[in-house]
């Protein structure tokens, strides 16, 4: 009989640690998750590869998430690190088209933090729960050493109900599909980035920390048939269609001169050396349709206050080859691909 033993399906030699870039939202955190994480926890639900996992209960269907959040600095323009919990938290059930209803709140508390500061959070995530019309149904917090926390950490899980016979997944995106977004990107990372670098820039840029339910449910409402959302959070644009393509084996061909990046934050990303497409958003999402449900999405998108900059940036071009193509400014096609790591580090 041979031996038989546990090996780590990540080569050993090629990461013996863990580091930042396993977060970031590019390949190597994708590959951590796929081939340990997806491997070791296997099941139909997972294999969705969405946002929020969509579950089939004997009378409804829910959608079911969780995150973490150890952004740094914890308060930053346009929110905090309490806001951003639930807003992001919220948006990952919206981009299953659910409607989110209950959040639980765990806190994980470095001693030494300072009352006034936590009070400053409690307050903005009840202020963020109560414009996402959510409940904090249930917590937990927990107190460690000074010195083995880092100010403050939460972790937010989310249930929503799904009241729609749409199949909202990366699976369903088919050729000739159109992609719309909802605005500017990457406003969020150059917020944090300036911030903890303490740069001023001559306006100073805020993050676009919001919550993407109600907009998301005024598209459902009026029967888009809505064939995949996605909201870009860490790894900004490119990595968001990067993870698509893989999912549903497509090529997707974008505009650079129709995705819109505001001039302070064009500037701050040259000042910088960062590519505004892999910049982190927490307002921003893509929603993918069939082209004669096109203009009717982008009608409603523009008439939200999240969405008046919504504009139609390419399409699915094909399904022999999962690949993002960006046609340049002056006409050129290259090759859009996902980042190592992250270009920001704890961003969210």
């Amino acid at each position: 009989m041979k031996d038989f033993t546990l090996q780590c399906p990540i080569p050993i030699s090629d990461y013996p640690k863990v580091l930042l870039a396993h977060g970031g939202g590019g390949k190597l955190m994708h590959t951590l998750i796929q081939k340990m994480f997806a491997t070791a926890f296997s099941n139909d639900i997972l294999q969705q590869d969405h946002d929020s996992a969509q579950i089939n209960l004997p009378d409804s269907k829910i959608a079911f998430t969780t995150d973490s959040y150890v952004v740094q600095p914890i308060f930053f323009p346009g929110g905090d690190i309490g806001s951003l919990a639930v807003n992001g938290t919220v948006n990952d059930l919206a981009m299953s088209g659910a409607k989110p209803l209950y959040l639980s709140l765990g806190l994980i508390i470095e001693e030494g933090f300072a009352m006034e500061d936590l009070w400053k959070v409690v307050q903005s995530i009840a202020d963020a729960a109560k414009t996402a019309g959510v409940k904090i149904a249930t917590g937990d917090t927990k107190v460690v050493d000074k010195g083995k926390g880092d100010g403050i950490f939460i972790n937010t899980s989310g249930i929503g109900t799904i009241e729609h016979n749409l199949n909202i997944s990366p699976k369903n995106i088919k050729t000739g599909d159109v992609i719309i977004i909802n605005g500017d990107i990457g406003r969020h990372g150059i917020a944090i980035m300036a911030e903890r670098e303490g740069l001023e820039f001559e306006h100073k840029i805020e993050s676009d920390c919001a919550p993407l339910n109600d907009i998301v449910q005024n598209i459902v409402e009026a029967g888009v048939d809505i064939h995949c959302l996605r909201d870009l959070t860490r790894g900004g644009l490119s990595s968001t269609l990067n993870e698509l393509a893989s999912s549903s084996g497509s090529e997707i061909t974008i505009s650079e001169s129709l995705v819109y990046v505001r001039e302070d934050v064009q500037g701050a990303c040259e000042i910088l050396g960062f590519d505004p497409m892999y910049v982190a958003n927490e307002g921003k999402f893509i929603a993918i349709v069939p082209k004669a449900d096109a203009d009717k999405c982008l009608k409603i998108m523009k008439a939200h206050k999240y969405g008046y900059d919504s504009v139609i940036i390419g399409e699915v071009t094909g399904n022999t080859e999962p690949i993002v193509k960006l046609k340049s400014r002056i006409g050129t096609m290259r090759i859009l691909d996902m980042l190592s790591g992250e270009q920001l580090p704890r961003i969210c």
